[in-house]
Formats: structure tokens, sequence, C-alpha cells
């Protein structure tokens, strides 16, 4: 009883700290976006800088719980596909900052997030079927990046000389 209890314990602190680190190396790329972001030409539903770090944070909690709910039933030999992708979407989920606030490379990174934009709803769906609370917990991220794409795009469109 008491192992199973240090494992859990291990294992939902593991999940948060990797998603975490997977926030924090997109961060390192994002340090100046606020700067460079009021910089581009903006379409008039294009959300304040100071909204970003709170709606990602919360995104990132949901998705912390979301996989240690995945991972507690059966870990990674009877669910390493689903954590697979998931590890495979927080991969992209950091590249993006690289590719749009730090190379200013807005079709690359348009691209990039149709990708992150897949990996997030087969994830989601397989999610879903270990565990429906854990796919739904990844709806308000899916929604999110929904969002993020149409935004990229359209920044992409309107700054041609910065992206």
């Amino acid at each position: 009883m008491a192992d199973r209890i240090v494992r859990e314990a291990i294992g939902w602190v593991g999940w948060f700290i990797l998603v975490f680190a997977a926030a924090s190396v997109g961060s390192i790329a994002s340090i100046d976006a606020s700067e460079f972001y009021t910089q581009l030409a903006q379409p008039a539903w294009a959300p304040p800088p100071w909204l970003f770090g709170p709606v990602w944070t919360t995104l990132y909690l949901l998705m912390a719980v979301s996989v240690a709910l995945v991972w507690r039933m059966g870990g990674f030999v009877e669910r390493g596909v689903e954590i697979g992708l998931f590890v495979l979407q927080l991969v992209l989920n950091s590249l993006w900052s690289w590719l749009f606030f730090q190379w200013h490379l807005g079709g690359l990174a348009f691209a990039e997030v149709i990708l992150l934009w897949l990996v997030i709803l087969v994830t989601s769906i397989l999610f879903w079927r270990v565990r429906p609370l854990a796919g739904l917990l990844l709806i308000p991220y899916l929604l999110w990046v929904t969002f993020a794409a149409a935004l990229n795009f359209t920044l992409w469109q309107l700054n041609p000389q910065f992206l």
C-alpha cells in the first residue's frame, strides 16, 4: 500500500515536472514575445499580451492532470502510444514558440501549429478512450490552439516583413 502511494506521488510530480519543463523551454523563446507581439499589425480580435501567461499556465495544469490520469491506467507499458503522443505534442508545443517568437518563421510556425493541433486531437481521443476525464481536460487546450493557429496565420499574413 505505501509503495503504491509513493509510486503514485512520484508519478504525479514527474508529470507536472515534465509538462512545466516543456513550458519552460517554450517560454525561453518567448522572453521578448510581448515586445515582438505588440510590434506586429494585429487583427481586432487579437488578445492582449498579458492574457497569454494565465491561459497557458491553466492549460499546462490541465495537461499535467490529464496525462497523469492516463498514466495511472496502466503506465508506460499499457499506455505507451497515448503517452508517446502526449510527449510529442509537448515537443511540438515548445517548438512553436521558437519558430514564431525567436526565429520569426510565421509560415513554418503555422504549418507546425496545424500538426500540433492534429496531435492534440488524436491524443485527446485516445485519452478519452482510456479515461474520459483525461480526454475532456485536453479540450480547452485544443480550442486555444485552434484560436492560436488562426492568430498565427493572420499575423503571418499581416506582417510579411517580420514573419
